[in-house]
Parts: structure tokens; C-alpha cells; sequence
């Protein structure tokens, strides 16, 4: 699980690092460094919801449901986090981790990125598309057709193997314009 944080904390870290020391530099207001931290921290997470989405609606009577269900009643966040990184992996129908939600996901974020200048909001949906990529290029390196089984569940059809980089590299240069529109929104 440690290396689970670390592959998804670790970018958004980097980012907060780099926006920060140029924010500094051009003195912007204290309270921004506070909204981006945390706005970054609470979007490098919520994609992960959808697996309690898939334990408690989706597939609520398999035996790994009812586990979840037993833990979450109880508050036992590391039982759920142990039977997390068990199961994951066959979890291929889930609400967020689609390309259907990434697309959604990308428009709304050129909407917010181009119409406010709300640090929170930008940083959230910075780390919520970064997540979904980095899930994305970790399963493209390991297991490309599990990575296309889950990002095209429920389609009939699905991007061929050997374009599954390009798709990557498109979601790629989005997060970077977003990180750069994070960058100029100091005010």
C-alpha cells in the first residue's frame, strides 16, 4: 500500500513543490499555498472511492463486499486498505476509472482552468486527472490489457492495445497545460 501512496503522492508532491517556490517568489497570498496543498491532497484520493462505490452497490454480495462492508462499519481503515490493495486489481468495472469519466473529467477541467481563478478548485481537479494518468501509465507499463480491460469496461468497443500510449500522451500534455494554468492563476 506504502507503494500505492507513493506512485500517486509523489507527482503531486513534485508539483506542489515546484508552484510553490515560484509562487514565493512572486509573493503571492499565504492562503493559496494552503488551498493547492490541500486541494491537491484531497483530489490525489477521491478517485478511490469508487471502489467503496463498487463494495457497497456495484457487486454488494461477493464475499470482498462483505468484507468492506464488516470494516467500514467498524471504521477499520486499515482492513479496508489491506483488502484495497488485495483486490484492486479485479475491480475493472468501476465509475471513475473509465475513459468515459476521464473525458468528462478533462472537459470540466478546461472549463474551471480557463473561467476562475479558485486555487482550491484547480488543484483538486489537478490531482484528480493526474491520479486517473497515473493509474493509467502504471497499468500501460505492467499490463496493457488489463489497463484497456478497465478503462473501456462496459464498451463494446475499445481502443486497440498499440493506441493506448497516444491516449496516454494526450492526458498527459492536458495535466501539464492544467499544472501551468495552476501556476499563472496567482493572484
Amino acid at each position: 500500500m506504502k507503494q500505492e501512496l507513493k506512485k500517486h503522492l509523489l507527482p503531486l508532491l513534485a508539483i506542489f513543490i515546484v508552484i510553490s517556490l515560484i509562487w514565493f517568489f512572486y509573493k503571492v497570498n499565504y492562503l493559496n499555498f494552503i488551498f493547492i496543498f490541500f486541494g491537491l491532497l484531497l483530489g490525489s484520493f477521491f478517485l478511490d472511492l469508487d471502489h467503496i462505490v463498487y463494495w457497497l452497490y456495484i457487486n454488494p454480495r461477493i464475499e470482498e463486499s462483505r468484507l468492506a462492508q464488516i470494516a467500514l462499519k467498524k471504521y477499520d481503515f486499515d482492513a479496508i486498505l489491506k483488502l484495497l490493495k488485495a483486490t484492486s486489481k479485479t475491480h475493472t468495472n468501476l465509475i471513475f476509472h473509465h475513459f468515459f469519466f476521464q473525458v468528462v473529467l478533462a472537459l470540466i477541467s478546461v472549463f474551471v482552468f480557463t473561467s476562475t481563478i479558485n486555487t482550491f478548485a484547480m488543484a483538486f481537479l489537478l490531482a484528480l486527472n493526474i491520479h486517473i494518468l497515473v493509474d493509467e501509465y502504471q497499468d500501460y507499463v505492467t499490463d496493457k490489457p488489463h489497463l484497456q480491460n478497465w478503462l473501456f469496461a462496459r464498451e463494446a468497443k475499445q481502443l486497440p492495445l498499440n493506441y493506448l500510449g497516444k491516449y496516454i500522451a494526450t492526458f498527459f500534455g492536458l495535466c501539464v497545460i492544467f499544472a501551468f494554468l495552476l501556476l499563472k492563476s496567482r493572484s
